[in-house]
């Protein structure tokens, strides 16, 4: 079986004209209308490698490659590593492998901003040569000072009219490595009294001596962020230059260098709200400090957003997209609830998933009037909604395992489950009644049932026509496979984290439960990691990918059965889509 089989998104066609589109497709479609950039639509998805993916770049991930799809254009992956200070290639490789996991693919366009340093920097000489930037020596601090407020204007670089020859100079000397890491910066020449603090003389150049991941010692000098974004979008041909709305301000900025210099061609910067999700935070910085601080078990720790978590908690690619697609692309920030991601993909993986018995907190039963030799193997169907799936034997024998919350000895009104003197089915199997219950003397606790079981419901139903009104899993003990199973819930307590001064006091305590010595039907012996089951009644889990080895199971459970949006769309009296 192939657990990611469902990593390529289904193909789709061009939008038309009077289809229902976002403002982002609306605006391509009315782009392509009009003959803009001779019909063609060719995007990008440009991460900084200095950090993993979480569930919100999943989004844009969606939206740079889905757009350039659907209209038949080019999709670029590109790698903005101007800070080797933080970059690292493990980065690089994990969001190539998260992108591909998804089920898109750049083809050969695989680029990053390091490829252009050297016409980054023959860009900055003509805006030198131009009047447009010059040298300053300000520290950040007193840039900063300088800068001024948003009800203030900022005030002019003592050394804003070097002249242009003397400017020069100091740039090549700033490469050549003359002069101490902070001590000079290159800034743009704009207006020290514009309303966006984004066009006060940006620095688009800085002294800094660190090893770059790919072009080693050879610079000293980086460009930042805002230069070489918009340069590196018009090398490449980008029509539609599509950002989260943290970057509005910045587009005149973007404009700007691309209106002042000889380029290929002026890319369009469109915004989008980026994804914020309930009990979630999606900050690189604030994950960062989970993992450092020892809040979780690393980057892939199966409660973090991040794309390596939820792969390795068992989310497929294709909940992902589907999540994504479902919650659209709008301008005004909002916050998406968790239960709809969830939702996604219990719409999945009930579809594919197979179904298998498992019990996470196991107490025995001998059933006393089965034959103590006897194994039979009874038929269980591996998934209702996929008849194709079929069939499999599970060995039945005296001595069971059935879950320990599945039995009560002094039952409420409304427990239908096993109590003393009560019969129920197990699944697949007989009518069991219990007639004994054991317990430890000392403690007090119920170590074992003792039941009988009714021959002539083989199957699961009577021949004269009795009900029972509830249907337990269970596992023979003596073909059980043993199994540590960690159950998963939000990591936070509070819907939104972030409305706490500290985040880290809303850490839910209860996010991770490690259940040992459990109990599972045999054939789990043979799981695989990223295939994932439903264990009846439970919820669905998958192998752990790190922590399971051929000698010691591990589980996670990928998701409950319960879900909660479909509850909450049926209380609101709406359907999901």
């Amino acid at each position: 079986m192939s657990a990611d089989s469902d990593n390529k998104p289904a193909g789709k066609k061009s939008p038309a004209p009077g289809d229902s589109l976002d403002f982002i497709r609306s605006r391509i479609t009315e782009d392509v209308a009009a003959g803009k950039n001779n019909g063609r639509v060719h995007t990008r998805f440009p991460p900084e490698p200095n950090g993993y993916l979480h569930i919100g770049h999943a989004k844009a991930i969606c939206l740079d490659f889905g757009t350039a799809e659907e209209f038949g254009g080019l999709c670029n992956l590109r790698f903005d590593d101007t800070n080797p200070v933080k970059e690292d290639v493990r980065y690089a490789e994990s969001i190539m492998d998260d992108v591909h996991w998804l089920g898109f693919d750049w083809g050969d366009r695989l680029y990053w901003a390091s490829d252009y340093f050297q016409k980054l920097h023959d860009f900055a000489v003509q805006l030198i040569r131009d009047g447009k930037a010059y040298v300053c020596d300000l520290t950040a601090d007193e840039i900063r000072e300088y800068r001024g407020t948003l009800t203030e204007p900022g005030r002019d670089s003592p050394y804003r009219d070097r002249s242009v020859s003397e400017n020069l100079d100091l740039f090549e000397r700033m490469r050549a490595g003359e002069f101490e890491d902070g001590s000079r910066t290159l800034r743009a020449k704009i207006d020290m009294a514009s309303g966006n603090l984004n066009m006060r003389d940006p620095v688009i150049y800085r002294i800094l001596r660190a090893t770059h991941h790919r072009t080693g010692d050879k610079w000293c000098i980086y460009p930042m962020y805002d230069f070489t974004h918009c340069l590196s979008d018009s090398l490449e041909g980008i029509t539609h230059s599509l950002c989260d709305l943290d970057f509005e301000d910045h587009r005149p900025l973007y404009d700007w260098f691309l209106d002042e210099l000889d380029v290929p061609c002026h890319p369009q910067q469109i915004e989008f709200a980026r994804l914020n999700m309930s009990y979630t935070i999606m900050s690189k910085r604030l994950l960062r400090r989970l993992v450092e601080e020892g809040h979780v078990n690393g980057w892939d720790d199966p409660r973090m957003p991040t794309l390596q978590g939820l792969r390795r908690r068992g989310y497929t690619p294709k909940s992902i997209r589907e999540f994504c697609s479902r919650i659209g692309v709008a301008k005004r920030e909002s916050i998406v609830d968790v239960a709809l991601l969830e939702h996604t993909l219990r719409e999945d993986l009930n579809k594919h998933a197979p179904r298998v018995m498992a019990v996470l907190r196991p107490l025995k039963v001998i059933i006393e009037n089965y034959p103590e030799d006897k194994v039979e193997m009874v038929e269980a169907v591996n998934n209702p909604e996929d008849p194709s799936a079929g069939t499999r034997e599970v060995p039945f024998s005296r001595e069971l395992f059935i879950e320990r919350d599945d039995f009560l000895e002094d039952p409420p009104k409304k427990f239908f489950r096993l109590a003393p003197g009560r019969e129920v089915r197990l699944r697949y199997a007989y009518f069991i009644t219990c007639v004994d219950v054991i317990k430890d003397p000392e403690s007090g606790e119920i170590t074992e049932l003792r039941c009988t079981y009714d021959p002539a419901t083989r199957g699961g139903s009577a021949p004269d026509g009795r009900k029972v009104k509830a249907t337990m899993h269970w596992v023979s003990a003596e073909h059980a496979v043993e199994a540590e199973v960690r159950l998963y819930d939000q990591l936070f307590t509070e819907e939104n984290p972030l409305a706490r001064d500290d985040f880290t006091a809303c850490l839910n305590p209860n996010s991770l439960t490690v259940l040992t010595g459990c109990r599972l039907e045999p054939s789990l012996a043979a799981a695989k990691p990223r295939v994932r089951y439903q264990f009846e009644r439970l919820g669905y889990f998958c192998i752990d990918s790190v922590d399971s080895t051929e000698t010691t199971l591990v589980f996670d459970r990928t998701v409950t059965l319960r879900d909660a949006w479909a509850r909450i769309q049926k209380k609101s009296g709406t359907k999901s889509n």
